[in-house]
């Protein structure tokens, strides 16, 4: 069983929305920024992981959970449709794979709704139970908001109602 949470593009996934662009670009504008983690400012932070939550609760975010942009898998997911040997590819037909719920934020600019939800539509392909959830109002930010008890309910009820008997 697996929940993937606002799940990076693999290979074959192919909308890439401005919004994901612009989210990405601190790290992706630097190519020696691959090996890096790059600490986002404020105004970057807000946009890509905190656009959903009033400014309070995103100058709270920011002060006690930075985010800095990891330059491995950022490089990996943007550039998985070029390189035939990416490391960010899935076997999507997998027989093991066990039941996946794949969960996003309606106002996500990171893993906006296009990017998660064509990776639901690959994931579909395999026989085991695929699901999506979409959390309504919610952005980048939903397992460390005000907010995350609704997504582990989620994940909980999908969790339950999977459970081999």
């Amino acid at each position: 069983m697996s929940v993937p949470i606002d799940p990076a593009p693999f290979r074959g996934v192919l909308p890439l929305p401005i919004s994901a662009l612009k989210a990405a670009f601190p790290v992706l504008k630097n190519p020696a920024n691959r090996k890096k983690a790059v600490m986002l400012s404020y105004e970057q932070f807000r946009f890509a992981f905190a656009n959903a939550v009033d400014e309070a609760e995103a100058h709270r975010l920011y002060d006690a959970q930075p985010v800095p942009g990891a330059g491995v898998p950022l490089f990996q997911a943007a550039f998985a449709n070029f390189n035939p040997r990416s490391q960010a590819s899935v076997d999507s037909r997998a027989a093991d794979r066990g039941p996946m719920l794949i969960i996003s934020g309606e106002k996500d600019h990171t893993v906006p709704h296009a990017i998660a939800h064509a990776s639901f539509k690959k994931q579909q392909r395999n026989a085991a139970t695929t699901e999506f959830v979409e959390m309504p109002g919610r952005g980048h930010s939903l397992v460390i908001d005000s907010g995350w008890h609704d997504v582990a309910a989620t994940v909980f009820d999908f969790i339950d109602s999977n459970w081999p008997a």
